[in-house]
Parts: structure tokens; C-alpha cells; sequence
């Protein structure tokens, strides 16, 4: 092995944010930080972390959003050869002791300004564990400033290798913790020397996921590496996205499905300049084909489908998509693998299926996970011959587009046929009719069918659509069986914390509507 490839990647990034100097990194609020201040702020939480204990054998804990800090503590742990360990913000505070003890971790770091309940919570019930904080709080405040004469962190002390772990989105059961080797750091690094700058102009990504997820680090990792601008939300209001993308002319973005329409059905959205815009991802969840389309005439040829997942960051994409009245179907795939990528459809039997068939999609790539940290049964399930079953259904067609129609635990199994029944078919059918904004199907008990096709739906405003109305469309657009024997509305979709739809809460309140 090259001896380069085997350094640090923080390191070396270090370095090129170092060599970058005076020019605008992140812009946090009022906030704006220089590639030189963003250097010197890992530098010193670095040196922070090592006189507190940190060491390269050591696991932290973080619970953070989107400040400039979180990006610091994570190369700063990294340049340290430590491992970190990402917490959902919005999990369940008895989740997140959980998967603190899973972690085996040795030390907890948490944002003080806007996560102190948690925060603070966790800090206490964490028995002899080290405590760092964001802000003034119940620990070390990473986030001063180095008192004046304090000794500067040189070369990293250990070999080891930088490491991660991630909460997956729960989205089909009880989340799970990814664990991230160096390699895949490496690869991002690798991506990112490739990325070329479109019109001479670095990126300007504006980010509105948070820093605790595997793809969102991916992003600003891509970003910062570089030398682009990296603007931190910490939530996602579409007013105050569209505010941003015009006023700092924001080339980059990444939108999960439903905050995408939120966006599109915006009254500002008529009123903002989107002429920056070079790129806009629509991930985490697939979207309908006929708001893709609406995007499409609203942004022009700069929507991106993509298809990752924590596992496996880059796995599909369809770059510039437009209409192509050639293929009108294309409007629901996610593209073709990228570069690099492989991606098999296979049938039950681990077996490639035949082109155009549905089965469980596998993929094979570098930015893939090595495992389940302390899930050794499921990794192997999981992981296969290097292949990552993903547990989605999906067909190929036969000029390589990857279309997704189904989670395989979201699949319904109805009728007297054992019919399978994709989730997402019935959700862009429904979502076809003019006076539907949103829609989400799941199976539910049904004494004669085993599971019947239930539909939770938002309608538009103003819309006079009922549920029998609705329920006729669907049979026209697919027939009886597939059509949901019951619609309900609702002015909303729960969605969970990276933006998907929460099928697991529309379970529970489906299951609370019949039983109450």
C-alpha cells in the first residue's frame, strides 16, 4: 500500500484547509468562518481533547446539530485517530443512553446552547465518563478559545485509524449503529479530488440536514475539501431556505421528498431567485414523478435524484433530470449507479434477476459501511460476499436506470392471492389526482385480505376530493386490488428526523384510530 494512503485523512485535510487560508468556509447565521479560523478551531479542540484524556483508543459520544463546532469535534477526534459516535438529536432520551452504552464510549461531547436538557441528562447518567461541551455547560467547553501560551497539538500521536458510528433513520425497525472505517474517509477524500467545478465556481452547499448523519457529513466533507461554502441551517424552514439559497447564491443543496414540496408549494418560491442553483439533490426518500416534475419546470434541468442510504452514501443518481418524452416513466427511477458503484437486483434466493424484474437491490462500493458496531449477526446478514443487501425493492431496466418501488418491510401482502402490493406505486398513483399534495400508504390487518391498503393523505387547499373519489382514482389507475379500501386524510405527514416519512408513527396512529 502507497504510503499516503495510509495517513490520516484528517491530517491531510487539515493541511488543505490550512492551505485555503483567508478564503470563507462556513456560514453559520451571523456567523462566518475562514478556512484559517475553521483550521485553527480543530487544531485547538484537538489539543483540548488529548489533555482531557482522548486518546486514539478513545470512543466520544455527540449530541449536536448543525453549528460550525460539530464539523470541528469531528476531524479533531479524527486527527486524533479516536472514534466518534453520531446521536440522533431527536431520538428518544432513553435511545440515546442506549446506544452510548452500545458504543462502549469513553468520553461525551454535547452542544450546551441548544441541546442542554438532553444534554445534560445524558452527562449525568454517564457514571465517570469524561464530559465536553459546546457553550457553557456540565464540562470542558470545547468551543473556548485556547487560553494564551497553551501548548498547539503537533503531528497526530497515533497510527490508529480514525473511526465512526452513525444512527441509521429507524424508518423499518429499531435503529441501528453504522459503523465508518477510515477507508471510507479515504473515499470521500477520493470523490472529492475528482469533483469537477462547474463554471470555475466552488461549491456553495447549503445544508439542512444535520451534521449527526452519514450523508450530511459526506456533503460537507465534499464541500469543504474543496474549498467551497459551506452554509449550516439548523432546521429546515422552506421560508427560510428560500431566503438563503438567494441571498448567498447557493449552487448546492440536498432536500428530502417532503421538505422538496414544502419548498415547491411555498408562495415564496415565485418570488426568489433560483439562478444559482447548479445542483439540487432530492434524497433520502423517493419522490413522486409528478412533483419531480413540477420541480423540474420550477429550478429547470438542475434536480438530481439521488439514492444512498447510511450504509451506503452514493449508490445512484440522475443528474440534469428532465422529461423525456421518449421514456415518460424515467420521472420515477434514481438513475444509474455512479462511477465505480455496483448494483444488482437479486431474488430470494441471492440469484440476479432477470432485467425489468423486482427483487432486493445489493450494491457494492467503496463509500459502504463495515458493519453494525456490536451487531455481529446482523452485519453478516447484512453483509454479504462485500455485497450490502439493502432491504429495498427495485428493478433495472435495460438501459441501466434503477427504478426503487418498496421498502421490503413495507411491502403489503393482500388478497386471496397473496398479491404483493408496493407501497410507493399506490403513493404516486394517489398523488397523480390534481388535488393531492401528499400521500403515504401502508398495510394494515384486514380479517379477509391478511393486509389491506390503507392510504393517509394531504390534501391540497381547498381541495373537495373525498375518500371514495379518491379511492375510484386508484382503481382506475391500478385496479381494485391495489387500490386503498380506505383513505384518510390528515394535514400533515410525520416524518422522522432526516425527512423521511414515518411509517411507523402512521402504524401507531392507525393502530390507535381503531382501537380508540
Amino acid at each position: 500500500m502507497d504510503q499516503r494512503d495510509q495517513e490520516n485523512y484528517a491530517a491531510q485535510a487539515l493541511a488543505v484547509f490550512e492551505g485555503f487560508g483567508t478564503a470563507e468556509a462556513i456560514v453559520h447565521g451571523s456567523r462566518r468562518l475562514t478556512y484559517a479560523d475553521l483550521a485553527t478551531g480543530i487544531r485547538d479542540m484537538a489539543a483540548t481533547l488529548y489533555e482531557h484524556g482522548v486518546r486514539s483508543s478513545s470512543a466520544v459520544g455527540i449530541l449536536a446539530g448543525n453549528p460550525p463546532e460539530s464539523i470541528q469535534v469531528q476531524f479533531a477526534l479524527h486527527l486524533l485517530g479516536s472514534r466518534s459516535v453520531w446521536l440522533a438529536p431527536n431520538a428518544p432520551p432513553q435511545l440515546c443512553a442506549d446506544y452510548l452504552a452500545l458504543a462502549d464510549v469513553d468520553a461525551f461531547a454535547y452542544d450546551a446552547r441548544t441541546h442542554a436538557v438532553l444534554g445534560e441528562q445524558l452527562a449525568s447518567g454517564a457514571g465517570d465518563l469524561s464530559v465536553f461541551c459546546f457553550g457553557a455547560g456540565a464540562g470542558v467547553d470545547l468551543a473556548a478559545p485556547r487560553r494564551p501560551g497553551a501548548p498547539q497539538l503537533g503531528l497526530p500521536p497515533s497510527v490508529r485509524e480514525p473511526q465512526s458510528l452513525f444512527q441509521t433513520g429507524g424508518t423499518t425497525g429499531r435503529p441501528k449503529l453504522v459503523h465508518h472505517r477510515h477507508a471510507f474517509f479515504k473515499a470521500v477524500q477520493a470523490v472529492a479530488a475528482s469533483y469537477q467545478v462547474t463554471d470555475g465556481r466552488p461549491l456553495r452547499h447549503l445544508a439542512v440536514g444535520g451534521f449527526w448523519h452519514s450523508s450530511q457529513q459526506v456533503a460537507a466533507m465534499i464541500t469543504l475539501f474543496t474549498g467551497g461554502v459551506l452554509v449550516l441551517h439548523d432546521r429546515f424552514v422552506a421560508e427560510d431556505f428560500l431566503a438563503t439559497l438567494e441571498q448567498e447564491r447557493i449552487t448546492s443543496a440536498i432536500l428530502p421528498p417532503p421538505m422538496l414540496y414544502q419548498v415547491l408549494d411555498h408562495p415564496r418560491l415565485a418570488k426568489t431567485d433560483t439562478s444559482s442553483l447548479l445542483t439540487l439533490s432530492c434524497a433520502g426518500s423517493a419522490a413522486a414523478p409528478t412533483r419531480l416534475a413540477e420541480a423540474v419546470e420550477r429550478f429547470g434541468p438542475v434536480l438530481r435524484p439521488v439514492y444512498g442510504m447510511s450504509e451506503a452514501t452514493f449508490i445512484a443518481a440522475y443528474p440534469n433530470l428532465a422529461y423525456d418524452p421518449a421514456h415518460p416513466e424515467r420521472l420515477g427511477s434514481c438513475g444509474r449507479p455512479y462511477p465505480g458503484v455496483r448494483v444488482e437486483i437479486r431474488d430470494d434466493r441471492g440469484a440476479v434477476a432477470p432485467t425489468g424484474q423486482v427483487g432486493e437491490v445489493w450494491v457494492s462500493a467503496a463509500l459502504m459501511t463495515a458493519g453494525y458496531w456490536g451487531q455481529a449477526e446482523l452485519t453478516s446478514r447484512t453483509i454479504v460476499d462485500g455485497w450490502l443487501r439493502t432491504g429495498d425493492l427495485g428493478r433495472v431496466d435495460a438501459d441501466g436506470y434503477l427504478f426503487l418501488v418498496d421498502r421490503r418491510k413495507d411491502m403489503i401482502v393482500t388478497g386471496t392471492t397473496s398479491t404483493n402490493v408496493y407501497s410507493r406505486t399506490v403513493e404516486d398513483a394517489l398523488l397523480r389526482h390534481p388535488q393531492v399534495r401528499a400521500a403515504a400508504v401502508i398495510g394494515v390487518p384486514h380479517q379477509g385480505m391478511g393486509e389491506a391498503v390503507y392510504a393517509f393523505v394531504v390534501p391540497a387547499p381547498d381541495a373537495t376530493v373525498t375518500a371514495s373519489e379518491l379511492r375510484e382514482w386508484a382503481v382506475a389507475e391500478l385496479n381494485e386490488l391495489w387500490a386503498p379500501y380506505a383513505v384518510e386524510f390528515i394535514r400533515e405527514l410525520p416524518l422522522t428526523d432526516v425527512g423521511k416519512v414515518d411509517k411507523k408513527a402512521l402504524r401507531a396512529r392507525r393502530v390507535a384510530g381503531a382501537t380508540g
